[in-house]
């Protein structure tokens, strides 16, 4: 992809930054930081048509919110209609956690704590609730993690725009086959050690969820209690744990071009929430889970205990794609060769909420 432009739109504490560089990425220019001293829980570049940058703002003043540019961050504006609750009820959105592109031209999802889901079909001009997922049978399970209670992760179908994925935590994963109309919870199979019923119907507390792009039947997920694949677009789970220094963690990866090739970033118990023992790595499968490898090299691994958020991780999409992790204390971390190596790309940012990666 020689002459493209490579983008790191990284959400932080204290507001979102954009490092850019060519397709070598051997260095990068930093921009930013947009909405300072605000939470910008996720920043990300929709490059469907104009290249458009949406981020999650979270401020502690003016509350939660969506903003959009088309110049790369020179200048902001805010939907007509935001991320608003219809009127007359008791609901208010609490914060604004991800904007994803949906399969349809000019549609746009947002995940929102308290658990709710919003599209836009105008570009992000205006949003609405897609209502039948906050009132779906089960809500009374579901219940708020650490972090609140949020739909985090939504993956929409890459072919049928009827289809769709969400996570929600803690909730489950939720699938619609009909534009989001109605929802069946996808959590067979998974464990809810914290529930008085461990493998219950909802009230799993997924902590990401990705699609396969080689297969849309296939989703991964790192959970609260472990990292499962299904083959069957969330019909039943397999827990692919196995071979890891611990279940619990946050982010999961799945390998654009190298199919069967997934990565996590375990971390130890859930009160600890950081790198066993100190050694801070990433763990590749390169069978879907079947077999997995330490991938330490370059990455701190004496006194290091690191945390990364479930949204601090990507992978570009250059002929050769890098991998990029950030971490709770501003360090954020790139590898070129699938994860063989790592090399710090930059340090001292705020805490990193997410990290996503575009190339124009």
């Amino acid at each position: 992809m020689a002459g493209a432009t490579v983008r790191l739109l990284v959400g932080t504490h204290k507001g979102g930054f954009m490092l850019t560089s060519d397709a070598a990425r051997s260095s990068w220019a930093l921009s930013g930081p947009f909405f300072a001293g605000a939470d910008v829980h996720h920043l990300m570049l929709d490059t469907r048509t104009t290249p458009t940058l949406w981020a999650c703002v979270n401020n502690g003043w003016f509350g939660p919110g969506l903003g959009y540019s088309h110049d790369f961050g020179a200048s902001w504006g805010q939907p007509t209609q935001g991320l608003r609750f219809a009127e007359g009820g008791t609901r208010a959105v609490e914060r604004a956690w991800v904007v994803t592109p949906g399969t349809r031209h000019g549609e746009l999802f947002a995940g929102v704590d308290p658990a709710a889901l919003f599209r836009s079909e105008d570009t992000g001009f205006s949003w609405s609730e897609v209502g039948a997922l906050a009132a779906h049978r089960t809500r009374d399970q579901w219940n708020p993690g650490f972090g609140g209670l949020m739909v985090h992760s939504i993956a929409p179908h890459p072919t049928d725009a009827a289809r769709m994925h969400v996570g929600v935590s803690a909730g489950g994963t939720f699938e619609s086959r009909d534009g989001g109309a109605s929802w069946e919870p996808r959590n067979a199979g998974v464990l809810a050690d914290f529930a008085p019923e461990p493998y219950p119907e909802a009230g799993q507390c997924v902590h990401h969820l990705e699609r396969d792009p080689h297969d849309a039947d296939v989703l991964y997920q790192q959970n609260h209690c472990g990292v499962y694949r299904s083959d069957d677009a969330g019909a039943s789970w397999v827990d692919i744990s196995d071979g890891l220094p611990a279940r619990f963690g946050f982010p999961i990866i799945v390998h654009p071009s190298e199919r069967g090739t997934i990565y996590v970033v375990p971390e130890s118990a859930a009160e600890h929430r950081t790198t066993p023992e100190g050694r801070f790595a990433v763990w590749r499968s390169r069978d879907r889970g079947e077999h997995w490898e330490r991938c330490d090299r370059g990455l701190p691994s004496d006194g290091a205990y690191l945390h990364v958020y479930r949204q601090a991780t990507a992978v570009d999409a250059c002929d050769e794609p890098a991998l990029y992790v950030g971490t709770s204390t501003g360090q954020l971390f790139a590898s070129l060769d699938a994860g063989d190596s790592w090399r710090l790309v930059r340090d001292h940012l705020p805490p990193i909420y997410s990290v996503e990666a575009a190339v124009v």
